[in-house]
């Protein structure tokens, strides 16, 4: 569709539908939203110019991640990553995304945020939507791409590191809700991860908390007499550490603990924690290599999944002892 005909159809000039999809400054708002409306109804959207090279990153609510470290490190990498191939970046809350009619892009990238919060995005929009850490459908057509890190492999990592250092009985606490982003799919794997290295399976082993609920789970899982602990997620390492000094039980000498690695304090802790770390550069670069393909027209993989490391410090002893038979009482201030 030629843009006299969104002109005619929204009633003003070709110059003004111009500055319009240019994002000019000097449009009034209710000009701007009925040529908008006329492009929408027309079906019309901007062909990607190899000269536009604007990234919209989108990041989450708060209620998506309430640990924002998780967030910060993945729009770090991007920024530069991205500035480093000649991208500028626009940051756009998620509670805001009807923003995107109005911005001039070449490609959007969204941080945790479920794909069907963009509704109809391939008819709306002609540039590619890259959706991190969530999953997009296993088939379809269009410009709508998946780039997350390994969950499956993150839980096998945590769980055989535990049990390679003789660990026989752990306990996992999930951070988050059940069913939340994706705890839903470290659950299983945690799951099958217990049974490929053939230890106890059992639900009460395995829970999922928030920060104001940790401590008493931690507790429930030392009256079952675990040896090691495993806390993938939000900033379970510190908040682990403190409840295992409240309880008396000494890392690594009580009990092995892993958890996921955080940049600020991981290393830093007495003793350095054992971790599961993201590849934020990894999926950084995975992200410019997308648009830089499509802008070029070239095909890319619809889902790209990458690989989880362990770094591997002193919060995990070999071949711990028992847990002390006697029961276990929160230390007294």
């Amino acid at each position: 569709m030629k843009i006299q005909e969104i002109a005619k159809r929204a009633g003003v000039s070709t110059a003004t539908v111009s500055r319009v999809f240019s994002n000019h400054p000097n449009i009034r708002e209710e000009l701007r939203e009925r040529v908008l409306a006329a492009a929408r109804q027309a079906g019309y959207h901007p062909r990607l110019s190899q000269k536009q090279q604007n990234v919209v990153v989108i990041s989450p609510l708060r209620e998506i991640y309430p640990i924002r470290s998780y967030v910060e490190m993945v729009i770090s990498e991007l920024a530069l990553t991205l500035s480093a191939r000649g991208y500028r970046i626009e940051m756009l809350p998620s509670d805001n995304l009807s923003q995107l009619e109005r911005i001039r892009f070449c490609g959007a990238v969204s941080i945790g945020v479920d794909v069907e919060s963009f509704g109809n995005w391939e008819e709306r929009f002609a540039a590619p939507l890259v959706v991190i850490d969530r999953d997009v459908p296993p088939t379809g057509a269009g410009e709508i791409y998946s780039i997350r890190s390994d969950e499956n492999q993150a839980m096998h990592l945590g769980i055989e590191c535990l049990a390679r250092h003789g660990c026989r009985k752990i306990g996992v606490i999930i951070y988050g809700k059940a069913d939340m982003g994706n705890t839903g799919i470290r659950h299983g794997a945690v799951l099958r991860a217990l049974r490929a290295n053939r230890l106890p399976v059992l639900e009460r082993l395995v829970r999922f908390a928030l920060a104001d609920s940790y401590a008493e789970e931690i507790g429930k899982l030392l009256k079952l007499g675990i040896d090691g602990l495993f806390c993938p997620g939000g900033n379970a390492g510190i908040i682990a550490a403190y409840v295992l000094s409240l309880y008396n039980r000494r890392i690594p000498e009580d009990i092995s603990l892993v958890a996921s690695e955080r940049s600020m304090y991981s290393r830093y802790a007495i003793p350095p924690q054992t971790t599961i770390t993201q590849d934020y550069a990894a999926q950084a670069k995975a992200v410019a290599d997308l648009l830089d393909a499509r802008r070029r027209g070239i095909a890319f993989p619809r889902h790209t999944v990458i690989p989880y490391r362990l770094i591997e410090r002193d919060s995990v002893r070999e071949n711990p002892p028992p847990p002390p038979e006697e029961s276990f009482r929160v230390a007294r201030a």
